[in-house]
């Protein structure tokens, strides 16, 4: 099994995981937490897919916009944070779980040995110490040939 297809089925899991924990919890702050959960492992998706610019734009643009939607819900709602809170302690070692593969999944993607200063397959990078290097009659050939004879 390859790294790649290693890296999809951990971001796939992920993100069939925190989808089901969307629909079914029924904290809402927990809901919108497993919500964040799967925007991040689908811009994980995009990123395999080497689409950077998209996965960007979901976690700039949906989490953003979704964490500041709730946080508008929550104010009007009116929710009893005492409530919330009473369970905080024992659900710390499932979210500091979380809190871990969310951030080990993010160094392999993202880690100085796949993704840096390597060359990619999406543009070539001009070799400037060759380029000095080139005389003229490496890039000019002067070929003397016989005029055309009229018919």
């Amino acid at each position: 099994m390859s790294f790649e297809t290693l890296v999809f089925y951990v971001f796939s899991a992920m993100l069939i995981a925190s989808g089901v924990l969307v629909i079914t919890l029924r904290n809402p702050v927990h809901a919108v937490l497993s919500l964040v959960l799967a925007f991040f492992a689908s811009a994980g998706l995009w990123m395999l897919l080497e689409a950077e610019f998209l996965a960007i734009a979901l976690v700039l643009v949906y989490v953003g916009a979704v964490m500041v939607l709730f946080l508008f819900v929550v104010m009007m709602l009116d929710i009893n944070i005492a409530v919330v809170r009473e369970g905080f302690a024992r659900y710390l070692p499932v979210a500091a779980m979380f809190a871990v593969l969310m951030g080990v999944s993010l160094l392999l993607v993202v880690g100085p040995a796949h993704f840096g200063l390597a060359h990619t397959r999406q543009t070539k990078a001009p070799k400037p110490e060759l380029q000095v290097r080139v005389r003229r009659e490496d890039r000019i050939r002067l070929v003397k040939m016989d005029a055309e004879k009229g018919t």
